[in-house]
């Protein structure tokens, strides 16, 4: 087949989904609204079911409820039957996905569910099927033509599904004021949970880690604490009461063997850069990033509000733990 008719074909079956989600627009009422209330009256959890492709579609609803704020799980409506209908409880509400909304697997539940008195909202295609009567509420999802050219394999029904239930978990999210860091708390593994969750206590170095020398140390035991220390800086303190005067990094090596000083003798305080950049412990890690991204700095050093050093880290540090 010449390469501009896949193209045809990929741009039919997209033309053809996309109406079928246009066409929802048309039809998204107060049975949304009320459905929207119901999810967020729930008590216990959503529970979404769903047989076929209309369940792997059910699975991926209930992933993204979880994941923005309402606890949901996927039951499979064959297994239902046979068991896993002990995991609803009268406080739980179910979600049934059928196009035709004549799935043997699925209305052979309704009466256990009606006997239970669990909310039920249906999402089915045929507004007048045994499925969408027993709900208590039926969002329409039915479609003109399915992108199949036989009319047979679920495509844009699936498709208008998926697009009903993420209209209704991101619709339910806004209701429930989620934040960026309550789905963080939901993706501690991915990026921007390590993006809002991860703080610089949670990777700087701490205790003899700490790159630290007094005020009035030689040029040579700088470098060897740096070299010791490996963090490519070190932090110039007050002997006495231990607060930060300022940082000698590798930049600050360059700029001083330009002026060929005596290591042994030349002292710090009078190449250190004063007055240093510094964050606290509890400033979430990216906001070190962007500090070091921003002033053109490799390594931060820590302090609390005394000006007291509580750590110190590099650039590597946020390399390993995944915020860069």
């Amino acid at each position: 087949m010449a390469e501009h008719s896949y193209i045809k074909l990929g741009l039919a079956v997209l033309k053809t989904e996309s109406e079928a989600i246009t066409a929802l627009m048309q039809r998204l009422d107060q049975s949304f609204h009320r459905a929207c209330e119901m999810l967020l009256d729930c008590e216990g959890r959503i529970v979404v079911t769903g047989m076929g492709k209309s369940g792997h579609i059910g699975n991926k609803i209930a992933a993204t409820l979880a994941s923005t704020g309402s606890p949901a799980f996927f039951m499979h409506p064959g297994e239902a039957s046979h068991g896993d209908l002990g995991m609803i409880t009268t406080d739980d509400l179910l979600i049934a996905l059928s196009n035709s909304g004549e799935t043997s697997e699925i209305t052979l539940l309704l009466p256990l569910l009606k006997r239970l008195g669990i909310p039920l909202i249906a999402l089915t295609g045929n507004p007048g099927s045994t499925l969408a009567r027993a709900a208590d509420i039926n969002l329409d999802v039915s479609i003109h033509k399915e992108a199949c050219p036989m009319g047979l394999t679920p495509t844009s029904s699936t498709t208008a599904s998926l697009a009903m239930g993420d209209a209704l978990a991101i619709a339910v999210l806004q209701a429930r004021g989620f934040t960026e860091e309550d789905f963080a708390l939901s993706h501690p593994g991915g990026n921007l949970g390590r993006r809002l969750l991860l703080r610089v206590s949670d990777i700087m170095h701490t205790g003899d880690a700490i790159p630290l020398v007094p005020i009035s140390s030689s040029l040579n035991d700088t470098l060897l604490e740096m070299t010791k220390k490996g963090l490519g800086m070190a932090g110039v303190i007050d002997p006495e009461n231990k607060q930060l005067l300022g940082i000698y990094t590798d930049g600050d090596i360059r700029r001083t063997f330009e002026k060929m000083p005596d290591i042994n003798t030349a002292q710090v305080k009078d190449f250190m850069t004063p007055d240093c950049v510094t964050i606290e412990a509890d400033r979430i890690a990216s906001e070190a990033l962007k500090l070091m991204h921003d002033r053109k700095i490799n390594a931060l050093l820590i302090v609390d509000k005394h000006n007291l050093v509580q750590g110190a880290l590099n650039m590597h540090d946020l390399l390993r733990a995944g915020v860069v």
